[in-house]
C-alpha cells in the first residue's frame, strides 16, 4: 500500500506503507495516521504530510532554535497550530521560559498525536504549557496578553489554517508582541508555483508590519520540493546581526539539525527566492 501526495499536477510523491494506522474525519480536516517502512510513522491532514519520524526533528529545531539564539530574554510564547507538539517540545528544553501557550484549532489533533507520535508531545507534559482549542485567528484578535515569541506551526493557507496567512492575522500578531517581540511563521517553499505565490502574499504583508522581515531556509525532503522557509519578523532584534552564538548550544540543548553555522548559512538565500521576494516588495 502506498501514500501518495500531489505535488503539482505533473508531480507526485509516494511512501510506501507498513499499515494504516488511523483515519478520521474531524469536524475541521481529514485525519489518517500510518506506519512506512523508511519514514516511520507519519500523519496527514487532508492528504497532506505533516509530520514524520525520520524528519521532523529538521522542521521543527528550526522554527524554534533560530529565533531563541536571537532574541536574549524570551518568557512568554505563543504557538498558533503545531498539534503534533513538535514546536513545544523543543520549547520546553528553555528554561527560562515562563508560559507557552498553544492555539490549536483542531483539538483531535493533539489527541491522537498523543496516542501514534508521543515522542512528539512529550511537551505537553509540561506545566508551563496551557492548551487553548480554537481558531487562532480570533484568539490573537481577542487577547490581551503580550508575547515575546509568537511561533505561526500552521497548515498550508487552505481549510483551517487560511486565516493565519492574512493581514488582519499578522497585524494582531503585531499587535500582541512586545516591543522586542520576534514573529516565526512557516513560509512555504520557494520553489513550485502554488507555494511560491503564498510565499510571495505572505512576505508582502508582514514586510508591510515589520522593521525587520526576512526569510530564512532548510532543506526537508518530505516537503514539497524539500527546499522549505521559515518567515523571521522582529520589532528589533536582527537575526544574523544580534546572532551571538545558539542558545542551544550553550545550554547543552542536544540537536541532530540546527547549530552555529546552519542559523547563519540559513539567512543565505538563493538568487531565484531573492528574486521572487523582490517581486513583492
Amino acid at each position: 500500500m502506498w501514500f501518495t501526495e500531489k505535488w503539482t499536477p505533473h508531480i507526485k510523491f509516494s511512501v510506501e506503507v507498513k499499515k494504516h494506522l488511523y483515519s478520521e474525519k474531524t469536524k475541521f480536516q481529514q485525519m489518517d495516521f500510518y506506519d512506512s517502512y523508511e519514514l516511520g510513522r507519519f500523519f496527514t491532514l487532508d492528504g497532506i504530510m505533516m509530520a514524520n519520524q525520520k524528519d521532523e526533528f529538521i522542521y521543527h529545531e528550526m522554527i524554534i532554535h533560530t529565533p531563541m539564539s536571537v532574541h536574549p530574554h524570551v518568557k512568554n510564547v505563543l504557538v498558533i497550530g503545531g498539534g503534533d507538539g513538535g514546536s513545544v517540545r523543543e520549547l520546553t528544553k528553555y528554561p527560562k521560559i515562563e508560559s507557552i501557550d498553544l492555539v490549536e484549532i483542531d483539538e483531535s489533533v493533539v489527541k491522537l498525536c498523543q496516542v501514534y507520535l508521543p515522542e512528539m508531545t512529550v511537551g505537553f507534559k509540561d506545566s508551563r504549557v496551557h492548551l487553548f482549542f480554537e481558531d487562532g485567528l480570533l484568539f490573537v484578535k481577542n487577547t490581551n496578553k503580550l508575547y515575546d515569541l509568537i511561533i505561526v506551526d500552521s497548515t498550508d493557507p487552505v481549510g483551517p489554517g487560511e486565516g493565519l496567512f492574512s493581514r488582519e492575522f499578522y497585524q494582531n500578531c503585531y499587535r500582541v508582541l512586545t516591543e522586542e517581540g520576534i514573529l516565526i511563521n512557516q513560509h512555504e517553499s520557494p520553489y513550485f508555483a502554488k507555494e511560491r505565490k503564498e510565499m510571495q502574499r505572505a512576505h508582502k504583508k508582514i514586510k508591510d508590519l515589520f522593521p525587520i522581515a526576512t526569510v530564512y531556509q532548510a532543506f526537508i525532503p518530505t516537503y514539497p520540493s524539500g527546499h522549505w522557509l521559515f518567515g523571521f519578523a522582529s520589532k528589533k532584534w536582527h537575526p544574523t546581526k544580534d546572532f551571538k552564538g545558539s542558545l542551544s548550544h550553550q545550554l547543552k540543548i542536544e540537536t541532530k539539525y540546527y547549530n552555529d553555522e546552519v542559523h547563519l548559512g540559513a539567512f543565505g538565500i538563493p538568487n531565484y527566492v531573492k528574486k521572487a521576494l523582490n517581486e513583492t516588495e
